[in-house]
């Protein structure tokens, strides 16, 4: 019989993402030998133990990482550095921890700190997802044909990093390696400013009058409805994001705040020709992205 590729798996969060994984894994028996998972909301590990989404639940993260081969953390970004101070010191030899969080800069920084020496820090970023949260919203399909980005330092145990790429892989990720700050740069301009963006639009129509703001919602075209479905996305979880990944979102809002002008000067004057040209770009854009399968 063939060994598990993880004896002993500890998921620490099992939001959208954790219960994912778990519901994945289980999905491909013998990947995992055994799933701890770790939550501290009473209604998540009731939730947890009724689906049956890990081998144990435990509101307990210290008794539960003792023993583990490997630690995935799935809490928003501003839980990873005090769970971390607290996994970090417990983690056995040869232990792997990670985590899944959509900036990679300062969840590097902060568990760096508190791994020891005798264990392996491989940070990770599935990017998938949808604008529900909690362990009843997990899929067990949301990874599949979907990247998984590692950002290991050259340091790192390669061994280490090919667990964590297996593991991703095994539940139908593409794996990818790619520097941190990259890495933050590019989610910066493919995700976290189109949440912005979306939060920013469903605000305006929030802070309009009355009469205008019910006839927005009530004939709401395709456009409003996915900003809306974007902005429905867990706001604690957007919160860190921003404050954590700061320079490069201010970064592509200048970019998008300077192209902005420019469209609002060729709409002004009539620049057709300006329009048809940065639509037709765009409209480009879309394809490749339906050609690479991530519509």
């Amino acid at each position: 019989m063939t060994s598990p590729l993880i004896n002993r798996l500890v998921i620490a969060g099992f939001g959208l993402i954790g219960s994912s994984l778990a519901r994945a894994i289980r999905n491909h028996p013998g990947l995992v030998g055994h799933i701890t998972a770790v939550d501290r909301d009473p209604a998540a590990l009731k939730v947890i133990r009724e689906l049956s989404l890990a081998d144990d639940a435990t509101d307990d993260v210290a008794a539960a990482v003792k023993d583990a081969d490997v630690v995935i953390i799935a809490t928003p970004i501003s839980a990873v550095e005090p769970l971390g101070a607290v996994i970090g010191p417990l983690l056995k030899p040869g232990a792997i921890l990670s985590d899944v969080g959509s900036v990679k800069s300062s969840v590097l920084r902060d568990l760096a700190n508190v791994t020891p020496a005798h264990a392996h820090l491989v940070p990770g970023h599935p990017i998938a997802g949808t604008e529900n949260s909690g362990p009843q919203s997990g899929l067990a399909n949301l990874f599949e044909g979907r990247w998984t980005i590692l950002t290991p330092t050259p340091d790192t145990d390669r061994a280490a990093v090919e667990t964590i790429a297996g593991l991703w892989r095994a539940v139908g990720s593409n794996v990818v390696e790619m520097d941190a700050a990259h890495h933050d740069k590019v989610l910066a301009i493919t995700s976290h400013l189109p949440h912005l963006i979306a939060y920013t639009i469903v605000g305006t129509a929030v802070d309009l009058e009355d009469s205008l703001r019910s006839e927005v919602i009530k004939f709401s075209a395709s456009g409003f409805r996915d900003f809306t479905r974007i902005a429905a996305s867990d706001p604690t979880m957007w919160r860190d994001i921003f404050l954590n990944n700061r320079e490069a979102v201010l970064e592509m809002l200048q970019r998008l705040t300077e192209d902005l002008s420019a469209l609002q000067r060729a709409i002004r004057w009539g620049e057709g020709d300006v329009l048809f040209d940065r639509f037709s770009r765009a409209r480009a854009i879309r394809r490749g992205v339906i050609e690479a399968k991530q519509a």
